[in-house]
């Protein structure tokens, strides 16, 4: 982004701190109520102050991230799932290439045997001693040499191949297996991630539409703190705008995704998690990256936070179960949860885990 740009995103930012810290939550006030009239019944009207919609805020946001944590579980059985079964695939193409190699060496052998039973049934080593012509005896003992070498061989690559068969099925029966498993701790990932999901669900509708806009205003409250206290350790000042040609591409992709519904699971086109996010902007610059926000974080070059540029990944939270993408200006894109949309937010936001970098060889 340009300077111009940064200077006003920057003053934005400390706007919005400026208006966190006045607005910090408080206890609610209701306009008071006039006593009811004697003989009648009372309607109470129960007013849930902010301190109770925080302690629910908190609920919620356990509950999120114990789904996303499960959904991080699930696309990783799901990625290995379609990797074993991208190995059973290979393994059925060599065994059935295996088994017409047999095939044509069994009809070989068969050949040499009628050829064989043609003579007389006599092996060659006995039609030779018979031959009355001296010359006859000399060609005839460099064609039983060869006759015998290529017999040997004929059976030694049927050997062979029979072992390689047996490996190769060995090997397919064994990614079955993995393959079984998988699916099962894919499956006991979807009911985790279903059922904390709904628990969140159940808690926001118990809420009235008043309720429901004074806990979104106390999440971006929590989240304009954080932001807040990122940006005061001076963190912007050291952070730089420059990207590779592939981060740009990344940026690119992942913010044309802004206004696309979160779901768990979904690597696009139409609705994408955190990670989906992360991944498929990487592979529309041209690089494969690990599917999952953990995965992101074991196998990806890490780097310092003072030294992340736009593309790279920031992950968040202890057990890396979440990551948005840095696009500067202390700003990041990313798949937040179930029920928000892609959007943009400070990259401080929530505690940062950590930075990787996609392509640490591109200047």
């Amino acid at each position: 982004m340009g300077a111009g740009k940064r200077g006003v995103l920057t003053a934005a930012v400390t706007v919005v701190c400026a208006v966190t810290v006045l607005a910090v939550p408080g206890t609610a006030f209701a306009a008071p109520t006039p006593p009811p009239d004697p003989g009648t019944t009372a309607s109470v009207t129960v007013v849930t102050s902010d301190v109770e919609l925080e302690a629910v805020r908190k609920k919620l946001d356990k509950l999120y991230r114990a789904a996303a944590k499960a959904t991080d579980e699930y696309n990783a059985a799901e990625e290995k799932a379609r990797q074993q079964t991208a190995q059973v695939v290979r393994l059925a193409r060599k065994i059935v290439e295996g088994r017409e190699k047999l095939d044509d060496l069994k009809d070989r052998a068969g050949a040499a045997a009628a050829a064989q039973y043609r003579g007389g049934g006599l092996p060659p080593e006995a039609r030779l001693v018979l031959s009355d012509d001296p010359q006859d005896f000399l060609d005839g003992a460099g064609r039983v040499r060869q006759e015998q070498h290529a017999a040997k061989g004929l059976l030694g690559e049927m050997a062979r191949t029979q072992r390689d068969l047996e490996e190769y099925a060995e090997d397919a029966r064994e990614q079955m297996r993995k393959l079984e498993a998988g699916r099962k701790v894919k499956a006991a990932a979807q009911k985790r991630v279903e059922r904390q999901i709904e628990a969140a669900e159940k808690l926001e509708a118990e809420l009235e539409q008043e309720e429901k806009e004074r806990l979104a205003r106390l999440e971006r409250q929590a989240a304009a703190r954080a932001q807040a206290t990122w940006l005061s350790s001076g963190v912007l000042d050291e952070l730089t705008s420059k990207a590779t040609a592939q981060g740009r591409e990344a940026v690119a992709y992942a913010t044309a995704q802004i206004g696309k519904p979160y779901q768990w699971g979904a690597e696009g086109p139409n609705t994408f998690d955190c990670s989906g996010l992360t991944s498929q902007a990487w592979l529309a610059a041209g690089k494969t990256i690990p599917r999952t926000s953990q995965m992101q974080w074991q196998h990806l070059k890490r780097v310092d936070v003072e030294d992340m540029r736009p593309g790279d990944l920031i992950i968040y939270w202890a057990d890396a179960s979440h990551v948005g993408m840095y696009v500067g200006d202390g700003v990041m894109v990313h798949a937040p949860r179930p029920g928000r949309t892609v959007t943009l937010a400070g990259a401080g936001s929530m505690p940062i885990l950590g930075v990787v970098r996609p392509d640490p060889a591109a200047e």
